[in-house]
């Protein structure tokens, strides 16, 4: 899996410094914005294409808790290419004890310019046919 590390912020937290729970899929986010910058392209690019990815569903399951200044890996890989759709799987470990806090997945359909379900650019179905596979489970 492609790993990206962040930090858990002031402004992540509530009250008792535990990380926000929808503060996961902006990480889930973040992983996926990543993966795709070390494949040799971006979000950015992608939408130039004329092609967007929208999630058409999200799920996290949450083990533990992340808190104020943790340190976390964003683990991201390509769990399914589908004709029209991506789904990416994510987990969410604690460094540097390597506890998994969370695990999830976002499924994406690409969409191209006229908001209309599309087979991806060869050139980007082959960027995601290179990409880490997720192995089952978390």
């Amino acid at each position: 899996m492609h790993r990206y590390t962040v930090r858990v912020r002031y402004a992540d937290t509530d009250q008792m410094g535990v990380a926000y729970h929808a503060n996961y899929l902006r990480w889930f986010e973040v992983g996926r914005a990543e993966l795709l910058r070390s494949l040799g392209t971006s979000y950015r690019e992608v939408e130039a294409s004329g092609l967007a990815l929208p999630v058409v569903e999200a799920r996290c399951r949450y083990l533990r808790p992340a808190r104020y200044d943790d340190l976390l890996a964003i683990e991201t890989a390509v769990a399914r290419l589908g004709r029209a759709s991506v789904t990416f799987a994510y987990r969410i470990v604690r460094e540097p004890d390597g506890d998994l806090l969370a695990h999830g997945t976002t499924e994406h359909c690409f969409l191209d310019h006229e908001g209309r379900p599309s087979r991806p650019p060869a050139a980007l179905a082959e960027l995601l046919a290179r990409a880490p596979r997720a192995t089952p489970g978390p």
